[in-house]
């Protein structure tokens, strides 16, 4: 049985506590293999269990401080979970230690609640404090005279409580280390002119992990869906390398990250995020984060003309968007990144639907189709469907980036462009015809903008717009309806709580900022291969004139 005052003594000031404990539980500076000697710990009933479990959380503590290297380098998931096993068997000792009514005091004892008199409480009540708090069912058969005192069930509650704090700390040292500089940014998370480069450059090229993390605790994911924070944290992760894997100026997680903000800004800017579900809003960021997941950096029409393995596997279609949702879903399969497996059978299966149907519009090819349906939902006064709404916003920030500011776009474009012509490198290497824009030698640049402006994407966010637009109609239609139903006399109070308000489109002013600069670039663009055409007539007739000489 455990001396509780022996260890009020040892460690409130006293220089034993400051003693080593013995070679097999002492732990040098900076060394955690220790932490994986599990042969000679202390039984949890003895004194030394206690010590012994402080000395090795707080190596946990410097472990997870560790900046330099990642924490499971220095300690693997296997050993953190036997280290975590020993100390709740240790506070569970504790625990039935108390039910023995040994005086385990872990607060000072002038507490206001433990000297409270067992009758000043009704019978049903303090059973229930007891029952609840200690896990004993025993209490329920005390008599009158035997009923637990209050000093009793509340050293209890600040056992269990301590160790709950102890697991959160643990825990939040693995997912809250925000550096000062990304909260700064992610305080700007509204803006339609986020700055994801910067927050890419002030997390150390983890953007995406903290973006996505803050808008899974944002919205409740975590806790609506029992996702454990090292399970998500690992998710990122991985997720973050597959964006790695081709080191891609473009298709990297930087998109990812700008795509995810632009989704989620859409959609709460509109109001539209409780039109959602807790199920559809965990999809719809999920779909955002993976949307390009191991991304090769090349087109789809790349892996047809080199018959790549994957458009193999996919046969032609779709070939990129299908293999970032099943690479994702294969990655899920590892429990380690396993984000939904407490997901019921319903969740999973709307869940798995709306991340394929979500990613697999992202495909250019289905582009226009794409516009035509939405277009009819709208003109033909039909309800907006959901699945289909999300995937033309998902669709809509993916090719975003001629509608934020300037900096941000000129940014994206070059990305974008200098992997057009790396892809188209590779072609010339093969002996294949250039995709279109892959010549590096032979594409208008601003030309191809404005055309990308005016047919794909200035169009494809009047349409968002209007859906929105249509969405917002439906909800306050919605609205009206259940408000006179349930108050029909107050029509005027009514009218005005549903008082539709105009949709921001942030978009719409830099389009044609952006055009109007393309514009220019355009004519620059054309003077300058007007004057190499010269340069390279005027050459070849020097040519032909000195040839002709000889």
């Amino acid at each position: 049985m455990i001396n509780v005052k022996k260890i009020r003594i040892q460690f409130i000031g006293s220089s034993r506590h400051k003693e080593k404990l013995d070679d097999s539980n002492h732990l040098s500076l900076h060394n955690y293999s220790d932490l994986s000697n599990f042969e000679t710990l202390p039984l949890v009933d003895h004194i030394d269990s206690i010590k012994c479990s402080i000395t090795r959380l707080a190596k946990i503590r410097d472990a997870l401080g560790e900046h330099n290297q990642d924490f499971f380098s220095l300690v693997t998931k296997k050993d953190l979970k036997k280290n975590v096993e020993y100390f709740l068997q240790v506070m569970e000792n504790v625990l039935l230690d108390e039910r023995k009514q040994v005086s385990l005091r872990l607060m000072s004892e002038d507490d206001v609640l433990s000297e409270v008199e067992p009758d000043a409480v009704p019978n049903e009540v303090r059973n229930w404090l007891s029952m609840t708090f200690t896990r004993s069912v025993s209490n329920m058969k005390k008599k009158a005279e035997e009923k637990p005192k209050f000093k009793s069930v509340a050293q209890a509650i600040r056992a269990g409580i301590m160790v709950d704090r102890m697991l959160r700390r643990m825990s939040s040292s693995l997912e809250s280390n925000v550096p000062a500089q990304v909260s700064k940014v992610l305080k700007t998370l509204n803006d339609w002119n986020f700055e994801v480069f910067a927050m890419n450059e002030c997390s150390e090229g983890q953007a995406l992990r903290y973006l996505g993390f803050e808008l899974m605790q944002k919205f409740n994911i975590l806790s609506k869906f029992k996702i454990q924070n090292l399970v998500m944290q690992n998710f990122l992760e991985a997720v973050e390398a597959g964006y790695s894997k081709y080191n891609n100026p473009y298709h990297n997680l930087i998109h990812a990250t700008d795509v995810l903000q632009t989704t989620y800004h859409i959609l709460n800017n509109a109001g539209l995020m409780s039109w959602l579900s807790s199920i559809e809003i965990f999809a719809t960021f999920v779909s955002a984060i993976i949307h390009d997941y191991e991304h090769t950096g090349t087109t789809n029409n790349f892996h047809m003309q080199t018959r790549s393995e994957i458009a193999l596997v996919y046969n032609d279609r779709a070939i990129l968007e299908n293999y970032h949702i099943s690479a994702t879903f294969r990655l899920m399969l590892n429990d380690s990144y396993n984000i939904i497996q407490e997901l019921t059978r319903e969740e999973f299966k709307e869940f798995r639907h709306l991340v394929i149907e979500m990613v697999l519009a992202t495909d250019m090819s289905f582009h226009f189709t794409q516009l035509k349906t939405v277009k009819n939902m709208i003109s033909l006064n039909e309800t907006i469907d959901k699945p289909k709404a999300l995937s033309l916003v998902l669709h809509c920030a993916d090719i975003s980036h001629p509608s934020k500011n300037w900096p941000l776009h000129e940014k994206w474009t070059n990305l974008l462009v200098e992997e057009f012509f790396s892809q188209g490198d590779k072609e010339k290497e093969l002996g294949l015809p250039f995709s279109p824009l892959c010549d590096r030698n032979n594409t208008p640049i601003a030309q191809s903008q404005i055309g990308f402006i005016n047919f794909i994407v200035e169009p494809s966010l009047n349409v968002m717009g209007d859906m929105i637009d249509k969405i917002f109609d439906q909800i306050l239609s919605e609205e009206q309806s259940r408000t006179s139903k349930s108050d029909i006399n107050d029509s005027s109070s009514t009218s005005e709580s549903i008082k539709k308000k105009p949709i921001e489109r942030p978009w719409a002013q830099h389009l044609t900022e952006n055009k109007a600069k393309w514009q220019i670039l355009a004519e620059e663009e054309k003077k300058k291969k007007e004057q190499e055409n010269s340069e390279q007539i005027a050459e070849t007739k020097n040519e032909d004139k000195k040839n002709g000489d000889n």
